[in-house]
Order: C-alpha cells, then sequence, then structure tokens
C-alpha cells in the first residue's frame, strides 16, 4: 500500500495547516490517517459549540419562565414541564431524519434548513394561545433543532477519532456550558421586563445570528464521494447495521442516561428550588450558574484527562461514583439533614461528574461507524434526546419535590451502570477494551 502525503484546508475553513500521512485505497470515512490531519483552531470549535449549544439555549432561556407558563395559560406544573420533555422528544425524532440527510445532501445544507426553521418555530411559539399549542410548537422546535446538533457530531467523526473526538466534544462543553451558566439569568431578566413569550422572540434572534454565523464559517466535511446514495432504504438499512451492533447501541444509550441526570434536575429545580426552599428568581439563577460551572469545569477535566487515560476507563470509573453521589442526594431530600446547603454542595459534585460519560461514550460509538457518521450521530443523539425525554418528567409525576428529582437520578444511574456492566466488557479482565 502506497502512502500520500496531504495538507489539511487553510485557517479559512477552521483549521491550522498540518501535514499527515494519508494510506491510499483506504476508505475515507474511516482512515484515521485522514482524521489526523485536522487541527481545529479556536473558532471552529466556537462554531461547533453554538450549534450544538442550540437545544440547551432553548431549553435554558425558557427554564424560569416555567411557573409563569404555567400561571399565564392556566395549567399544572406537570403540563408546563411537559413543553420541555416535548422538546428533547422532538429533539430525538428530529435526529433519526435529519441524520441520515446529512449523510445523503452534506452537512450544510440540512443544518441551514433546520435553523431556519428553529426561527419560524419560535416566534409562533411566542404568540402560542394555549399549553397544548405551545407543546406542539415545541415538540417542532425541537425537531429542527436537532439539525444543528446532529450535523457538529457528525462533521466531529468526519475529522476526528477516538480520544481526539472524545477531546473536542469535551472542549465543546466549555462553549455549551455557557447556556446554563448564562441563558436562565438572561431568559430571566427578558420574562421579567416583557413577559415569557419574550424569550422566544430572543431565541429567533439567537438562531438568526447561528445561521449566519454557520453560512459564513461552516466547510463542507463529506464531501460528493463520500455521501450515501438512495432514499428510505438506504437510511434503514444504515439503522439496522447499526442497532444489530450490540456495544454501539449500548455506548449509545449511555449520554442519554446521562442527560436523564441532568434534565431530572434542569426540569425539576425550578419547583424544588424556587417553590420547595423559596428562593426568588434571581437566586435560582445564580445556584443554576453556579452549578454550570460545575458542567464546564467536569468536561474541561475531562479533556484534559483522556490524553492519559483510554475513554472507557473513564466511563467506567466515573458511573459507580455518580451512583454513590445521587444516593447521598435522595439520603439527604429524605432526611433533610444538611438543609439547603448540603442538598446543594451534592448536587454540584453529581452535576460535575455529568460530562464526563457523554463525550467519552458518544466517541467511542461513532469510531465504530465512521463510515455513515450522521446516521450514527443520529442514532446517538435521539437516544440522549428520547431517553432524558423521557426520564426527566417522571420527577413531576412522582411530585415534583427534591426526593421525587433525586430517585429519578437514582434510577438513571443504575440504569447506565447496568448498561455498562452487562452490555459491554467493560469491567471484564479485558476492561480497557478498545472499542
Amino acid at each position: 500500500m502506497s502512502l500520500r502525503t496531504t495538507t489539511s484546508p487553510s485557517a479559512a475553513t477552521g483549521h491550522e495547516p498540518v501535514a499527515a500521512v494519508v494510506p491510499s485505497g483506504v476508505g475515507p470515512a474511516v482512515d484515521p490517517a485522514a482524521t489526523a490531519q485536522f487541527r481545529p483552531n479556536a473558532k471552529y470549535v466556537l462554531m461547533l459549540g453554538l450549534m450544538c449549544a442550540l437545544p440547551a439555549v432553548s431549553t435554558d432561556m425558557y427554564l424560569p419562565s416555567l411557573p409563569d407558563v404555567a400561571r399565564d395559560l392556566n395549567t399544572s406544573a406537570t403540563a408546563a414541564q411537559l413543553t420541555m420533555t416535548a422538546m428533547l422528544i422532538g429533539g430525538a425524532v428530529g435526529q433519526l431524519v435529519i441524520g441520515p440527510l446529512s449523510d445523503r445532501f452534506g452537512r450544510r445544507k440540512p443544518v441551514l434548513i433546520g435553523v431556519v426553521l428553529h426561527v419560524i418555530t419560535s416566534l409562533l411559539c411566542a404568540i402560542a394561545p394555549a399549553i397544548v399549542p405551545l407543546i406542539g410548537l415545541r415538540t417542532v422546535q425541537g425537531f429542527f433543532n436537532a439539525s444543528a446538533t446532529v450535523v457538529a457530531m457528525a462533521i466531529i467523526r468526519d475529522r476526528f477519532v477516538g480520544a481526539d473526538a472524545s477531546r473536542l466534544m469535551s472542549r465543546l462543553m466549555l462553549v455549551i456550558g455557557v447556556a446554563p451558566l448564562f441563558a436562565p439569568s438572561l431568559g430571566g431578566v427578558i420574562a421579567g421586563q416583557w413577559g415569557w413569550r419574550s424569550v422566544f422572540v430572543a431565541l429567533a434572534g439567537f438562531g438568526v445570528v447561528l445561521w449566519v454565523v454557520v453560512w459564513r464559517r461552516l466547510p463542507e466535511t463529506l464531501p460528493p464521494e463520500r455521501r450515501r446514495q438512495g432514499g428510505l432504504r438506504t437510511a434503514v438499512s444504515g439503522y439496522r447495521s447499526l442497532l444489530r451492533d450490540r456495544h454501539f447501541v449500548a455506548l449509545a444509550i449511555l449520554p442519554g442516561l446521562g442527560m436523564a441526570v441532568l434534565m431530572s434536575y434542569v426540569v425539576a429545580s425550578p419547583f424544588v428550588l424556587r417553590e420547595g426552599y423559596g428562593l426568588s428568581a434571581t437566586e435560582f439563577s445564580l445556584l443554576f450558574a453556579v452549578n454550570g460551572i460545575g458542567l464546564v469545569l467536569g468536561a474541561q477535566v475531562n479533556a484534559s484527562l483522556v490524553r492519559r487515560v483510554a475513554p472507557i476507563r473513564i466511563v467506567r470509573v466515573v458511573l459507580p461514583v455518580s451512583l454513590g453521589l445521587t444516593g447521598v442526594l435522595l439520603a439527604l431530600a429524605l432526611t433533610g439533614w444538611g438543609g439547603l446547603i448540603a442538598l446543594l454542595v451534592v448536587l454540584w459534585l453529581i452535576l460535575a461528574l455529568v460530562n464526563f460519560v457523554p463525550p467519552n461514550a458518544s466517541a467511542l460509538a461513532l469510531t465504530r461507524h465512521g463510515e455513515i457518521a450522521g446516521t450514527a450521530a443520529a442514532v446517538i443523539g435521539s437516544m440522549q434526546a428520547g431517553v432524558a425525554g423521557l426520564v426527566s418528567p417522571l420527577s413531576g409525576l412522582l411530585g415534583g419535590d427534591a426526593v421525587a428529582m433525586a430517585s429519578v437520578m437514582v434510577g438513571a444511574s443504575v440504569a447506565a451502570l447496568l448498561v455498562l456492566a452487562l452490555a459491554t466488557p467493560a469491567y471484564r479482565r479485558d476492561g480497557a477494551w478498545a472499542v
């Protein structure tokens, strides 16, 4: 097999030039040497981070308004929480549809169309007359938001594999983490001045900015010769091959269970902290920002750690620790020991560990199926949004208090550990297994 030397695109496409040796005759979608030639600069990471952050911003800016939505639309807290769940479920379906489309038509077109439709849907949410139309529109909003997330994931796999992909995903969390740091506060200010409907106008504005950035800065990473031809049958064939891979499915489920832990907190926290502990909207926003710092710090620690430790080793250590912490949180909620301070400290530690699992599990799963990266990213993202969407409203159904929130977190943590232990070799003697 002969070798050829290539040079990556210039910084104009978002990367610093760096030489790489690429074996000829190797399929471009699964060639590790080819992926190694790209070195993302800060602007490129920022752009991908903004794409991944679109669902998070759409969730977190709206979050402080949940009690106001319930009062204004004369509905229950559980119904208001369904507007969050609906967006996650819409995102799950959207990724399954948009992922194969990105393998067929390239990465740019799906995300540009999806973000435009996000803008339109956001404006429609702003004039929703009742809770049922709002739930439906949030479902559609989640569907279109999925275009940005699934394309960003597919782009990462187009150019990176293994620990490199995990490290980049963790770096993206620095950008995505801005959402829980500032979005609730910004959403609270906007809603306080102009009402909760104005939050959706702001989300439409964010979509416009994102569309311009993607249109000007996002290079096409899937050339025509690597695109999958065919329609529905080709997409179904791709999904069938993925679902037959037990290890892929197990790894793809883990980010969803991790997101279920996070979303249980996100959905329940306005009612637990504001109504249960009497915090004001400003105090709640500040606490949400402090917990967001934990999310960001955890992701950055993971990004540094994967340089020295195999991603699977990180996952198999973090999951038992997370289960222990959620158990402590449940005990504190049941007994009231330590009051709000103890609850918040343990909650912060749990959230600091949340971002250790998704980037590592996602990178390992994508590595197995680089030839259909968009479809594989769609399955991972769909499971992440779908599992979180189905699990997170349980806290409201169980009573919406701290005990309910902690119970759901414990359940999701138990499920994640069982999936890793039973469906992968992670805890066997060859636990350093390379996927």
